[in-house]
């Protein structure tokens, strides 16, 4: 994700303080990961070096001068341009764990235990995101639901994969 096209995106409604976007961005889309701080103004510093937003305002506070940022009409529009575009479908075609299951074969290490072992942690996760699904908002029960999506289809991959270790490890022999 962008984070400098997201904060152009929540300056569109009103400006705001570094603080101000911290939080909003925190509260939508960084539950799990929340940005730190030294993040926050090195993305403003750079999109108010790119003349994407504007200082506003300057207000003293308890500590440093406070900096209210604005977006400007360049903003506006390198955010409606990335609004429009499409994002790049991911594919996974080199994964790390199809990695992992040629080298445990090449290796003659058990790769079904690999593929156990996986599969255990994929099952953890969709238990913790449907838990966090059933008691959040609509925000968070769809944003779990792209993830138990992408979880479900990385078991499947796990299950077809486990039927044909045999297969692939004598296509590795060849």
């Amino acid at each position: 994700m962008s984070i400098g096209h997201t904060f152009l995106g929540l300056l569109e409604s009103s400006p705001r303080h570094g603080y101000d976007l911290k939080r909003a961005y925190d509260e939508r889309f960084g539950q799990a990961r929340p940005l730190p701080f030294g993040q926050v103004y090195a993305t403003l510093s750079r999109l108010l070096r790119n003349g994407l937003v504007e200082v506003e305002s300057v207000e003293p506070g308890e500590g440093p001068e406070r900096k209210r940022y604005a977006i400007t009409d360049a903003g506006i529009t390198d955010v409606q341009q990335w609004l429009s575009q499409p994002e790049k479908p991911e594919p996974y075609l080199q994964s790390t764990l199809y990695t992992k299951v040629v080298l445990a074969l090449l290796t003659g290490r058990p790769a079904a235990d690999l593929l156990d072992t996986q599969r255990a942690e994929h099952l953890r996760l969709m238990r913790e995101l449907t838990r966090r699904k059933t008691r959040g908002d609509l925000a968070d029960q769809l944003i779990c639901d792209h993830a138990l999506f992408h979880l479900e289809a990385d078991l499947r991959w796990l299950e077809l994969t486990a039927a044909r270790l045999d297969e692939l490890a004598k296509e590795l022999r060849r």
